[in-house]
């Protein structure tokens, strides 16, 4: 029993396992917004998406960290004194061998696509599309040929708006009902949009080991004082989008009470200069965190009890 707890202990690490809530809770949101409007819902079905986009999400965890190890990328961030390195250290600190961490990432893989193709028979091919599509996005991040979050032109933020936002929350919206519906799109804003914030202050903390490696973020591109300001600008379209969800009925008037949770990442951009060290990013860093995970559990319990009054 010992030895398994310490394997999954490992498993957890290796797979920046403790993350996992900035997929599974738009997976929620998707199936209670079925749940609210269309008074569809099956346990089983949300069960089985929430294997299969945690799945997914792992994955891409895993597979992020294999190739940022192969560009180098991490190797630079845990060697540069003013770097904060955010990867599992698996790789870097010889923990596991590549050929074992890929073993594992492409396990998580079969599982995600497992999920999908069951889902795709039981809710219709849609659901193969969207799961697909996260896939797609997961691998091609850091993979060659394309490997558009190196490029700088904004396109891994899209790539998290798609994969945390749109893809989960309209998947399990349509693994519900088995159609589509607008308002799945614009719930999937305000959570998808803290999600991208969550990876563009990530860059923060390592930006100059990125550029070292070749890898071109939006921090890289812009620098530190653009970047802020572009950051500063998702915080207020995620608060924008949620103030147009409550106003078109998509989520109960009571829901803005999740806009509080913004105060503590306000205050944190306060404390910061047109130029810091990547120390001074991870309060932010933080901030980000949890007012995304406060925000979403906020939301889930708001379309809850509007599912139980309805």
């Amino acid at each position: 029993m010992d030895k398994l707890k310490e394997k999954w202990l490992e498993f957890r690490k290796a797979s920046r396992f403790k993350v996992i809530p900035v997929m599974l809770i738009p997976v929620a949101l998707g199936a209670l917004g079925a749940y609210v409007w269309d008074g569809d819902f099956n346990l089983w079905l949300l069960l089985l998406t929430l294997l299969g986009s945690g799945s997914a999400h792992l994955f891409s965890n895993m597979i992020n960290d294999l190739w940022d190890y192969k560009n180098g990328t991490d190797k630079e961030a845990h060697e540069m004194q003013d770097a904060i390195s955010t990867n599992s250290g698996f790789l870097t600190k010889g923990i596991w061998s590549a050929k074992k961490f890929a073993f594992v990432t492409w396990i998580l893989f079969g599982i995600a696509a497992l999920s999908g193709i069951i889902l795709s028979f039981i809710s219709g091919w849609w659901a193969f599309v969207f799961g697909a599509l996260g896939g797609l996005i997961a691998y091609f991040y850091v993979a060659p040929p394309i490997r558009f979050g190196y490029l700088g032109k904004g396109y891994s933020e899209i790539a998290i708006l798609l994969s945390f936002g749109v893809l989960p929350v309209a998947g399990s919206y349509y693994v519900q009902t088995s159609h589509l519906d607008y308002r799945a799109l614009l719930l999937s804003l305000p959570i998808g949009l803290l999600t991208t914030l969550i990876l563009f202050n990530h860059h923060f903390l390592h930006w100059q080991a990125d550029r070292q490696a070749g890898k071109r973020t939006l921090v890289v591109v812009w620098g530190e004082k653009r970047a802020l300001r572009f950051s500063r600008a998702l915080l207020l379209l995620a608060v924008l989008s949620h103030l147009a969800c409550a106003a078109t009925g998509v989520v109960p008037i009571y829901a803005l009470i999740a806009l509080l949770t913004a105060i503590p990442l306000y205050s944190a951009y306060g404390k910061l200069k047109e130029k810091n060290s990547s120390v001074a990013y991870a309060p932010l860093m933080g901030a980000s965190v949890k007012m995304t995970s406060q925000f979403g559990i906020i939301l889930i319990l708001s379309l809850v009890i509007q599912g139980l009054i309805l």
